[in-house]
């Protein structure tokens, strides 16, 4: 009789596929996550190149290098949930699953190293060096208010590859 009960609860959790997870994708507040992961880091480049002298650092040519992959992903999967919502079509099979899994996972490590890095740097410079206040004066609001926009970024791909992965889990 138990056996016969795990049994069924196995069939009724398959034939759930988790569908209504904020964030999926081919949905309308997937598709929004992943226009709000775009703009962020579009955002986030465009500050951190009208600052004067980024290209001097490392750490903030990195955060360009990881928000502009990060850009292209996201505005490809937007893309792929326009197509989906347009269509009407389930994007929830295993393989395609996977795949954003293993993307999302990559941008999320990627992003979170870029923004954690200049972010080291930004305080350094500001608040331990001074170099923000002293001659030459760095534009360090910028630094940090592109930096802020890559910590939300990577926000939003969590959120992202945290339902990818328990839609990975359900399937």
């Amino acid at each position: 009789m138990l056996y016969g009960e795990l049994k069924g609860l196995k069939f009724v959790r398959n034939n759930i596929r988790m569908k209504h997870l904020v964030g999926s994708p081919g949905t309308v507040s997937g598709l929004l996550l992943r226009l709000g992961q775009c703009l962020l880091a579009a955002g986030s480049i465009g500050i951190m190149v009208s600052a004067s002298g980024f290209s001097n650092y490392t750490a903030f040519c990195y955060l360009i290098a990881s928000m502009g992959l990060q850009v292209l992903w996201s505005s490809g999967l937007a893309c792929l949930d326009i197509y989906a919502l347009r269509i009407k079509r389930d994007l929830q099979n295993p393989v395609l699953v996977s795949l954003f899994v293993v993307g999302d996972w990559v941008t999320a490590t990627l992003s979170l190293a870029a923004a954690c890095s200049s972010a080291g740097i930004a305080v350094l410079y500001s608040k331990d060096l001074n170099l923000c206040s002293t001659p030459p004066h760095l534009p360090c609001g910028r630094f940090e208010l592109s930096v802020v926009l890559a910590f939300l970024t990577w926000f939003l791909i969590a959120i992202s590859s945290h339902v990818m992965f328990w839609i990975l889990a359900a399937i």
